[in-house]
Order: structure tokens, then C-alpha cells, then sequence
């Protein structure tokens, strides 16, 4: 399912990180009394009453201005009001009515989408009459909040925004008859488009030599041993320095989108070449998001005199940290080995759905905890109370712990290397959330 994504848009200084820290429930967001602090585009998973959405937050416009710095976060902000679906126009009311605010409501006049006016920085009922002047931006209604100290406008806000989406409930989709939705991601001219062309057996993306061909996201369903996939071909992504404004950029940001709502990537690597820097980005982008991961070596006809095996050594040698991805070797050009697509985002995808009981769960972790107890800290040891799976799609689990300030990176990687190897979960990012008694 797409989530709405909500731009957060304004004038430097007026609150905006302040408002997007608010609604995510966490300090995700730079915030600073100095302005323009937020540069790039920031994006940021959100929920109300069960009702998921993206934010975008973003840096502050100051139209007219031709200073390069400011030209590059308004260049931000376009690509922001391009993918939006809903704009919260957001102003100060400390500050008041100040001549950018009507530059920007006519900049988001032009584009026709659905926007919200939130004037921040209303600390009380006795303060409502400073959002008085902003009338004269014309927008029908207003929405006061005070993102600082989250007042009941914020909720009201929030009811608003969420008031079209429909409440997803962990579990309670029927995931039988879901697509497993792909996404065929890599660098340009890697075969992302000729491996699509071979699974749906017909000419449907632009096969071409030149790199950077596919410029939208094209989606295609297929039947494959009664599953339906979802398979979406995107753009290539080059390294963020290489990318010009424009269409490619907007591409390329397609593309990321695609990452975050797919179940599965399939990350598209030229056998010939190996993993570059740039693969590992884009496969550090699948991890983050949450997405189960395949490195598809494509091209394969090509390799001669390179077991498999070798060659899987090699990878886990140098890049450690995708070791829990599954490596298929495949040719879209000979059709080797391309039904392997089908068959392991199937295992994948089963291995993302797993759930584990709170009992056999707590028997594991207090047996690794009991195997290899933690070193203290200052006299101080680590003790673990409880452990429960949160949440499916990626596996998520939640540790209860007497102190977070004692847990330390290399027990992490412990505790996780201790799951996978209980439970499996191949395939599949794993995310272990450490608490302590009283945090929500």
C-alpha cells in the first residue's frame, strides 16, 4: 500500500523540524534558532491512531534570493512539492506575517495540491489572536499549534492530515493474496530493465546501452506458481554528487521511494564489475528501509571459471554486513537462473512474515545472555528483564534492559547474530529495539 507523504514547507526559522520532530514522536530532525539548518530533504516514517504516512521535511524558502546555497535547498524543496501528496504550509506567529509567506503561498498555489496553513509558535488560547494577520495568505482555515510544546492543535492537525488514510493494524492484513512487491534497483546500465523484460517475457521497459534510460518506475504484475508479484523496474542510481537537478534527480528520488515501499529489493550488480561503493549505498538505502534484500549478479554468462561458491566467499569477506542478503547468479540475457527471482523473494518473503513466541524468544536471549554475559561499565552490568517480537515485515523485536547507557555495539551485534541464528530471518533486515522499564 502507497503511504501518503506530507511535505512540511516554509520560511526559514518558522518551526518546521520542530513541528516534523513532534509528529514522528522523536528527535529525528537538526533543530536550531539558526536558519536553514535543514538542507536536503529528510524523510521520516510517521503514525497517528494506527494511520502510517511519510513525512518530507524540508529546508526554508527564501524566493528570489540567487545565493547558490539557497538555490539548492529551494531546488530540495521542488522535488519535496513534486512527490508530496498533502503540504503543510507552515508560518510563525511570534514572528508575524512576513512578505516570503505570501512568495510561498503563491509558489504552492501553482501547484494545485492540497495544502494546510499551520501557524506555529501558539503557546496558549490567550495567544490565538496573533494568527489573526495570516488571513491575508487566503487560505480557508488555519490550524494553530505550538510544535515546541505539543498542544492540542497538534492532534487536531494530525486528525486532519491522517482523516483519508486507512488504520493499518500489524498482522491483520490477509498477507496470502498480497503482491510480493520488487523492486529492481542498481546502478545505471547494470540490466534493471532487460531482467524485467525477461521475466514478463516482453518489451516493456527501454532496453538501451546508454545508462540512465528508465526514468520513472514502471509496475508490472506476474503469476508465478500461483503468487502474484508486484515488479517495479526504477531508475539507476549514481552517486549523489553525479546526479544534476532535473529529471534525473526526480528519477532517482522515485527510485529511493520505491525502495521504501517494496517488500523486497532486487539490487542489480554487473557480475563483470563486483560490488562498487555506490551497490553497498544502495544496498545500505534496502537495509534502512526495512526491505528484504537480494544481490542479483547479473550478466553471469559473461564470468568464466568462477564458481559460485568463490565467488559468495569473496563478497562476505568484503562486505560483511550483507551477509544476511541472498546472492542469486543469473543472465537476463540467456534467461539463466532467472525463475531464482521468483523462488527466493518467495523464502524471503515467508522469512519477513515469521513470527516468534514470547517463550521460545526469552529462552533464547537469556541463554546467549547467559553464555557470554556482558562486561559491566563502571561497576554497573547490563540486565536483561524481557524480550518480545513488536512486529512483522521486517522482523522487529524489543528488548527490555535495566539501562540503555550499558548496552554496548558488539553485544548488539551479538544479540542479532544470536537471533538469526535461533530463527534465521535470511533475506531479511533484522531490527532489535533496546528499552528500558518505562519507556514507551
Amino acid at each position: 500500500m502507497k503511504e501518503k507523504v506530507i511535505a512540511v514547507i516554509g520560511r526559514p526559522n518558522t518551526g518546521k523540524s520542530t513541528l516534523v520532530n513532534r509528529i514522528a514522536g522523536k528527535r529525528l530532525s537538526i533543530v536550531d534558532d539558526m536558519p536553514n539548518i535543514t538542507r536536503d530533504r529528510i524523510y521520516i516514517d510517521a503514525e497517528w491512531q494506527s494511520k502510517k504516512f511519510i513525512l518530507i521535511d524540508t529546508g526554508g524558502i527564501v524566493e528570489g534570493n540567487n545565493d547558490e546555497f539557497v538555490k539548492n535547498i529551494n531546488s530540495q524543496v521542488d522535488i519535496a512539492l513534486e512527490e508530496a501528496d498533502l503540504i503543510l504550509f507552515v508560518v510563525d506567529a511570534k514572528s508575524g506575517l512576513n512578505p516570503y509567506d505570501y512568495d510561498i503561498a503563491n509558489k504552492l498555489r501553482q501547484t494545485d495540491k492540497k495544502t494546510l496553513l499551520v501557524v506555529n509558535k501558539v503557546d496558549s488560547y490567550s495567544q490565538n489572536d496573533l494568527a489573526n494577520e495570516f488571513w491575508a495568505l487566503g487560505y480557508e482555515n488555519m490550524y494553530l499549534v505550538s510544535a515546541l510544546h505539543g498542544d492540542g492543535g497538534v492532534g487536531d492537525l494530525l486528525d486532519k492530515i491522517t482523516e483519508d488514510i486507512v488504520p493499518q493494524y500489524d498482522n491483520e492484513e490477509n498477507t496470502e493474496n498480497k503482491p510480493v512487491k520488487i523492486a529492481i534497483v542498481g546502478k545505471p546500465n547494470a540490466g534493471k530493465s532487460s531482467i524485467l523484460n525477461n521475466l514478463l517475457n516482453k518489451q516493456r521497459a527501454i532496453v538501451s546501452d546508454v545508462s540512465g534510460t528508465t526514468r520513472d518506475s514502471i509496475d508490472e504484475e506476474i503469476i508465478f506458481e500461483d503468487k502474484i508479484f508486484r515488479l517495479v523496474d526504477t531508475a539507476g542510481i549514481r552517486k549523489k554528487s553525479k546526479v544534476d537537478y532535473g529529471v534525473e534527480m526526480f528519477a532517482v528520488d522515485r527510485a529511493i521511494r520505491a525502495i521504501r515501499e517494496c517488500d523486497i529489493a532486487l539490487l542489480v550488480i554487473d557480475s563483470a564489475e563486483g560490488i562498487s561503493d555506490q551497490d553497498k549505498k544502495i544496498a545500505s538505502i534496502c537495509e534502512e528501509a526495512g526491505a528484504g534484500l537480494i544481490l542479483a549478479f547479473n550478466k553471469w554468462d559473461l564470468i568464466k571459471n568462477t564458481p559460485t561458491h568463490k565467488f559468495e566467499e569473496q563478497i562476505e569477506k568484503d562486505c560483511p554486513f550483507l551477509n544476511y542478503a541472498e546472492k542469486i547468479f543469473i543472465s537476463a540475457k540467456t534467461g539463466q537462473r532467472m525463475n531464482n527471482i521468483f523462488k527466493t523473494a518467495l523464502e524471503i518473503q515467508k522469512e519477513r512474515e515469521k513470527r516468534i513466541s514470547t517463550g521460545l524468544l526469552n529462552k533464547v536471549i537469556n541463554e546467549a545472555y547467559c553464555l557470554n554475559p556482558p562486561s559491566s561499565i563502571k561497576g554497573k552490568t547490563l540486565k536483561i528483564f524481557y524480550s518480545t517480537q513488536a512486529k512483522t515485515e521486517p522482523p522487529t523485536f524489543i528488548i527490555f534492559i535495566n539501562n540503555k547507557d550499558l548496552i554496548q555495539d558488539h553485544y548488539k551485534r551479538y544479540m542479532s547474530k544470536k537471533i538469526r541464528e535461533n530463527f534465521g530471518f535470511k533475506g531479511t533486515p533484522v531490527v532489535i529495539s533496546y528499552r528500558q522499564k518505562g519507556d514507551k
